[in-house]
């Protein structure tokens, strides 16, 4: 299956470029299907391991991505970018088969990454053994709501020549939150609850404490980190001590490299204090914020317990214990 090795090796990030690379690989399984079973690859535990970065848009996720990308072949692991159709977060019951089947099987893409904006599958409901990692970034809900209304107008400095679904509407955040408008109401923030929460009905129903319970459920027992936004680097130097197989020398990357990781929407003006109390009077404001607070606590107190600071650094903690008594006594 080298074929199929090389095509996913390469680490697209155009658009077209990933579409010829999904042709390509399908016909490559398809002859190895004509020709005969496929031959059985054996890994390395160390080797035997997926992660699934279920990505909420707007939170940093494409730069976090493109580091992941920029060390895909120094590391040597897969990156594969989970694109569903009109970026539906929600899968068919079939799709969860097909999806939970390729990443625990497809031994050619281990060690792999996989990346979408796709909402929490739980992979035990199917049976799997070896669950994937998850990990995830959050970002304050208001914050994460104005860059995504500006990035539907006017995009960002990623991609600047494409066309935005919202292209040509000029209208500022706050005039659209005074206006009463859609793109900018109180239900917008209902995003990173569901994400956490998964694939049940009740994760999308707008406002539901069930949901907001099951998110934080499943982020302190499902997700192996979840960084903020706003302290990304902390994020990626915690990932780097405890998962160095990916993102060793991500943290270096990330303060000293080119930058091709870094993408910033265009355009974008801060709300006014009127417009952010106008929507922190929602309900739904209130519920997406606590879950942000929540996941804010939880990574602060990861990070209290992994790191010290000095002279204004942050330096990762050393292997903290040890064995002893060791019985019975060896000869």
């Amino acid at each position: 299956m080298n074929e199929i090795e090389d095509k996913a090796r390469k680490c697209c990030h155009s658009a077209e470029e990933r579409a010829i690379a999904r042709h390509e690989v399908r016909e490559i399984e398809q002859r190895h299907t004509v020709d005969g079973p496929r031959q059985d690859v054996t890994l390395d535990e160390e080797d035997d391991v997926v992660i699934i970065y279920n990505r909420v848009p707007k939170t940093a996720s494409t730069s976090f991505t493109n580091i992941a990308y920029d060390l895909c072949a120094k590391n040597k692991y897969h990156v594969l970018h989970i694109n569903t159709t009109k970026n539906n977060p929600v899968m068919s019951l079939q799709d969860q088969v097909r999806f939970v089947k390729n990443v625990t099987s497809w031994k050619e893409m281990k060690p792999g990454f996989y990346h979408g904006h796709v909402s929490y599958l739980d992979f035990a409901k199917f049976g799997v053994k070896k669950k994937p990692i998850y990990i995830n970034v959050i970002r304050d809900p208001i914050e994460r709501l104005v860059s995504y209304y500006y990035f539907l107008r006017f995009g960002d400095d990623y991609r600047p020549g494409l066309r935005r679904r919202k292209q040509g509407d000029k209208k500022t955040f706050d005039e659209c939150v005074a206006a009463g408008g859609s793109d900018c109401a109180p239900e917008k923030l209902w995003l990173q609850i569901p994400f956490f929460c998964g694939h049940s009905s009740e994760c999308w129903n707008v406002g539901s404490r069930w949901a907001l319970e099951q998110a934080k459920y499943n982020l302190i027992n499902e997700y192996f980190l979840v960084g903020v936004t706003e302290e990304l680097e902390d994020f990626i130097m915690l990932l780097e001590a405890a998962l160095p197989r990916f993102f060793r020398g991500a943290t270096e990357l990330y303060r000293t490299g080119k930058k091709s990781h870094l993408r910033k929407t265009t355009e974008k003006k801060l709300p006014t204090k009127e417009t952010i109390a106008k929507l922190q009077q929602s309900e739904i404001w209130k519920m997406e914020n606590e879950f942000y607070e929540f996941a804010l606590e939880q990574f602060q107190f990861v990070r209290a317990h992994a790191v010290r600071e000095k002279d204004g650094e942050l330096y990762i903690l050393a292997q903290n214990f040890f064995y002893e008594k060791i019985y019975p006594k060896s000869n």
